[in-house]
């Protein structure tokens, strides 16, 4: 069967464990080499990866380039404006073709559902680099960065704080395959999906209080109030007003604990300056290890 990279609550917990454990090793092997150097064992070798784009990126498209250069591949990426898909191909036609031309798939996208049609008849890995509904490749790169600096994930408290996002959502499908517990504090109106919180199970915990989600946790988590494609600018703003995390809020979690933020930020917004630059924020580490994540997803995609 084809490898797809979708939804984090679709693989098993061995297999999402072997794919942040292949990433943890791929970093550590390339300490000191130049960035375009080719991993040892170049699981890409001779493969092409298409990236297609919906959205504005930065990270997202520098760290997939990047990740198939070092594992020996090539890529062609593209906006979806820049094909027949913008021009209303129907997306399974797109796929059939690419098939035929590519070895793999990457797409960031707005609707999930057309991932999901794309993958139903592609016959080559597709991976999920961002929907409306989840970024995978966004939270194993957290979970390495959060095991590079506190150990192993598992009994671990992550909280996170603000909207109910996509983001949030790939975290809630992660805390039961990894074992750590996940505490969600964000306002009625905008909690995450019902159907996305059943699938973190007893592993999650909802709440309108950020102290309370806050409170003796090892890693705190936040994201942009507003993402892409909302249109409620002005009620978010107030709504999350008092989701901000500032240092008042990082001193309530458990000394030691660490800051992420996917970025991009809004800096005083959803996080202060001074803890978005302060010593507990792994930003940037969390923002490389797109690159060691994704070249693991693409590692296991590639061996199926």
């Amino acid at each position: 069967m084809v490898r797809h990279f979708l939804d984090i609550h679709r693989l098993s917990a061995e297999d999402l464990r072997g794919i942040l454990d292949d990433a943890h090793a791929r970093k550590q092997a390339r300490k000191g080499w130049p960035k375009g150097k080719v991993d040892a064992d170049a699981p890409a070798k001779d493969r092409v990866l298409a990236m297609i784009f919906e959205k504005n990126s930065t990270r997202t498209r520098f760290s997939f380039d990047a990740a198939i250069r070092q594992l020996g591949g090539q890529a062609i990426i593209a906006n979806a404006s820049d094909m027949q898909l913008g021009r209303g191909e129907p997306i399974e036609d797109t796929a059939k073709v690419l098939s035929r031309m590519v070895d793999a798939v990457m797409i960031r996208a707005n609707d999930h559902e057309d991932v999901e049609r794309f993958a139903r008849v592609s016959t080559v890995p597709v991976v999920n680099a961002l929907t409306d509904r989840s970024h995978p490749c966004q939270i194993l790169a957290d979970l390495l960065t959060i095991e590079e600096h506190l150990g192993n994930v598992a009994g671990k408290t992550i909280a996170w704080v603000g909207d109910g996002n996509n983001v949030c959502h790939s975290f809630m499908h992660a805390a039961p395959k990894f074992g750590f517990k996940l505490r969600v504090a964000c306002p009625a109106e905008y909690h995450p999906d019902l159907r996305d919180l059943e699938k973190g199970g007893d592993r999650v915990f909802l709440t309108s209080d950020p102290a309370e989600a806050v409170k003796g946790a090892d890693v705190v988590v936040t994201d942009t109030w507003v993402s892409m494609g909302d249109k409620d600018y002005e009620a978010r703003l107030a709504a999350f007003e008092p989701y901000t995390v500032d240092q008042g809020l990082m001193d309530q979690a458990n000394e030691g604990a660490v800051f992420l933020h996917c970025l991009p930020a809004h800096r005083g917004e959803e996080v202060t300056d001074e803890v978005i630059d302060g010593p507990q924020s792994l930003i940037f580490d969390e923002a490389e290890n797109r690159i060691h994540a994704q070249k693991s997803v693409l590692a296991w995609c590639f061996a199926g």
